[in-house]
């Protein structure tokens, strides 16, 4: 008779459910976003054709119940999605993490049900959604938001301008975080439900990038946008906890992204390093190369354990806010390191766009930049640790 512990599977095993639909994403994204990622790179917009077929392929709806269109998996299977697909590339993981662990998640746990009715069968089927949070003067202090929600009736008229928003030149649906009462702080800020179709809302500026190109990251202007009282998600006053508890998700996201960009880097190291010669051997045999090899490998997968066992708590109902800081810190600067040592193994060919790593590398930047800094997470589990 098995032991408890002889049971228990290791971290990184997968079920066999997980296993199917992790294969069937990475064959996904190698049939259907490989091909088309130096023409999106160069254009700095995503292949029109591709953005149905997410939504066909259920990528789009990943948690959502089948009731309303989704595929009625789980979280840990979104880690998946977004870790295979940012393998490949990580403009479009960032599109899927953003619909699946922010806009999505916020609606399932926040939203009424004529709420996810109307936006998840949306959200599940046809239409991009965006997470607006960010503004000029509110990066890391994320609730010291200028955007106003006046009230007006059983109405509310938002003014104010977002900016760094993801997704946004490509969405018709945006959670918009706003403050009813200046004079309550954190306590007024307040989550809508907006439309790209209301009167006095567009998407602006469209921002030029280091990295993830293809994916938008773009302003957002609300000018006398009048949103019914019926589009609050959650209750008024309660955005600051909407806000926090969605970002938790995301920042398993964005780990997830990291390891995955970061895995495509190693790969592509790898398979260089067993093909380039010099002085009459593979670099792939000299110690210095496999002992950087190594390490970088080692890097990797201590990422993959903390963003597998962050994902698997959430899913587990078990508290996870400090292990997801932890997986998003460790994993963007392991995802750092590890593609800039990519370059190097490369050398003089790793620095020029015609091989694949000069674009990890570029792409890992932001890994330590939105959904919140390093020095936030630092200072999240520094929290944790030290006044639990």
């Amino acid at each position: 008779m098995p032991t408890e512990t002889e049971m228990r599977p290791p971290l990184t095993f997968l079920s066999e459910e997980e296993t199917m639909f992790r294969d069937a994403v990475r064959e996904f994204a190698l049939g259907e976003i490989a091909p088309r990622v130096k023409a999106m790179e160069a254009q700095g917009r995503y292949d029109a054709d591709l953005l149905p077929k997410l939504f066909a392929m259920g990528l789009m709806g990943i948690e959502i119940p089948e009731t309303w269109g989704g595929s009625g998996g789980t979280f840990f299977q979104s880690i998946l999605a977004v870790l295979e697909i940012s393998r490949i590339d990580a403009a479009v993981g960032v599109l899927v993490d953003v619909q699946n662990t922010l806009y999505n998640n916020a609606l399932l746990r926040w939203g009424t049900e004529e709420q996810k009715a109307r936006y998840l069968s949306r959200t599940s089927t046809d239409t991009v959604a965006a997470y607006a949070l960010s503004e000029a003067g509110s990066g890391s202090d994320a609730f010291a938001l200028a955007a106003r929600a006046t009230p007006r009736g059983d109405r509310f008229v938002l003014n104010g301008q977002k900016l760094w928003i993801t997704n946004a030149g490509e969405a018709g649906l945006f959670l918009v975080f706003a403050t009813v009462d200046p004079s309550r702080g954190y306590k007024g800020v307040t989550a809508f439900l907006v439309e790209k179709e209301d009167e006095g809302f567009r998407v602006g500026k469209r921002e030029d990038k280091l990295g993830i190109k293809a994916s938008s990251t773009c302003e957002l202007v609300l000018e006398n946008v009048t949103i019914p009282g019926g589009r609050v998600l959650g209750e008024v006053g309660k955005g600051y906890k909407v806000a926090i508890e969605t970002l938790n998700e995301g920042r398993i996201g964005i780990g997830a992204q990291m390891v995955g960009v970061a895995q495509g880097a190693l790969d592509a190291a790898l398979r260089y390093s067993r093909e380039r010669q010099q002085f009459g051997k593979k670099i792939s045999e000299f110690q210095a190369m496999r002992f950087e090899l190594a390490e970088c490998a080692t890097r990797l997968e201590a990422a993959r354990l903390l963003v597998y066992n962050a994902a698997r708590l959430r899913d587990g109902g078990h508290p996870f806010t400090k292990e997801a800081a932890m997986a998003k810190l460790y994993a963007s600067e392991a995802a750092e390191r590890i593609t800039s040592a990519a370059v190097e193994v490369f050398g003089g060919y790793g620095y020029t766009s015609e091989y694949p790593v000069e674009k990890f590398y570029r792409d890992a930047k932001i890994g330590k930049i939105y959904e919140g800094t390093s020095f936030m997470q630092l200072h999240t589990i520094a929290k944790a640790i030290l006044e639990d």
